[in-house]
């Protein structure tokens, strides 16, 4: 029965960020007849600051597929080669002990630079019309009882569906309302974003620098300019935060090594806390988890929003076969599918980052010589090479279609 204020819907999303936005597109472009609401707690707009996400050229494909990539590429800056250096605290110079050049695919880099605001604008003008938009609402109690899930608002309305999606960041307030539970660590480390304009062009070329206290990728952006996303530990990083324009320019310059050149801050520094964090389970009754709701890992390998679009590619090929099929979409049988299809990228991706955080941050002499050793190995080896740059674009033949640019 439908309760006095009830709305039905076949999916409902909580969460309007580009993941949540994502899977609202991907279900709506393969189904046309889904009924999907989108649930946030701040009005959608696009948004309003400078910084940019690290796409991979497979997770590309998933807008290819969606028919959004060509609003976004006019504004993203492809990433063409990658060098990788390591440096203790005194040392003066940077030395390239591992680099990666040309094209995942022919004519296809390993990465794009997309700005969040062509990626939000993007999304919001192809999902417009076509989802039901629930904006701003507060979820006062979940219910995942029964043949459909329900999401009580603040204002008394219920929200009805077979299937609910969290996808509601690494606090899920959903995801604690359905009980489960998370595991992980906190690193102790503090992640800064910044935007920078540089003297020189950075041709393309993305830099990961690693310290002692942890990674800096400087991220190629349009024109002179670079996204900076560097680890500092806890203790260090108020300093930063506390640092003028130009005191902090001087520190990026230092640990650049001035390979861009002279460097301008061009807005706040922002910071965030590091930790690895996973659900002990991506569904619970009726529920999905997607994006950092379900996984948060350390940003030294810049694949997090991929492992959320990832998640997207999968849920939706799976929900939306289910009901071609007249199964239930939000069943368990049909979630477990699901939940078996991204558990083990995501763990993998989990102890490949925690591993190389940990072997990375420290200024150790024996094993900071042995890790060059090492990186200097793989340089020479070719097959090696090409493995891990097809691993980190998202390249996966047994994968979902979307990650293959094909329509469900």
């Amino acid at each position: 029965m439908t309760g006095p204020g009830e709305q039905r819907y076949d999916v409902i999303i909580v969460g309007a960020g580009p993941v949540g936005l994502t899977l609202a597109l991907a279900l709506v472009r393969s189904a046309p007849q889904l009924a999907v609401a989108l649930v946030d707690r701040r009005r959608l707009s696009v948004p309003r600051d400078n910084r940019a996400s690290a796409i991979a050229a497979g997770v590309r494909r998933v807008f290819e597929a969606l028919g959004v990539w060509d609003e976004m590429a006019g504004r993203a800056q492809p990433i063409t080669a990658m060098r990788i250096t390591d440096s203790g605290r005194a040392d003066l110079a940077r030395p390239v002990f591992l680099q990666f050049d040309g094209d995942v695919a022919p004519s296809e880099p390993f990465a794009h630079m997309v700005p969040n605001q062509a990626s939000g604008a993007a999304l919001l003008a192809a999902a417009e019309g076509a989802i039901t938009v629930v904006a701003p609402a507060e979820i006062a109690a979940w219910s995942g009882e029964g043949a459909r899930a329900r999401l009580t608002l603040a204002d008394g309305v219920v929200l009805a569906a077979p299937l609910v999606v969290a996808a509601d960041g690494a606090r899920s307030g959903l995801r604690q309302r359905a009980g489960i539970g998370t595991i992980g660590h906190d690193y102790r480390q503090t992640g800064l974003v910044a935007t920078i304009g540089h003297e020189l062009a950075h041709e393309g070329v993305a830099y990961e620098h690693f310290r002692p206290a942890g990674p800096f990728a400087s991220l190629p952006l349009p024109g002179n300019r670079s996204s900076l996303v560097w680890t500092e530990a806890d203790a260090d990083a108020p300093r930063f935060l506390a640092m003028g324009a130009e005191q902090l320019a001087g520190e990026i310059e230092a640990v650049m090594g001035s390979s861009l050149g002279a460097v301008t801050v061009e807005d706040e520094l922002m910071s965030f806390p590091l930790r690895l964090q996973l659900a002990r389970s991506f569904i619970g009754p009726r529920l999905a988890l997607v994006g950092d709701a379900a996984h948060v890992i350390h940003p030294i390998a810049g694949q997090g929003l991929n492992l959320g679009l990832k998640d997207v590619a999968a849920l939706a090929e799976v929900v939306v076969e289910a009901m071609r099929l007249g199964l239930d979409h939000g069943a368990a049988d049909t979630l477990r599918r699901y939940q078996a299809w991204r558990r083990f990228d995501t763990a993998s991706m989990a102890m490949v980052t925690d591993g190389m955080n940990r072997l990375f941050s420290n200024d150790i002499a024996p094993i900071r010589a042995l890790r060059d050793f090492g990186l200097g190995l793989v340089d020479r080896s070719g097959p090696i090479k090409s493995a891990l740059i097809r691993t980190a674009s998202g390249f996966d033949g047994h994968g979902p279609r979307l990650l293959s640019g094909l329509p469900i």
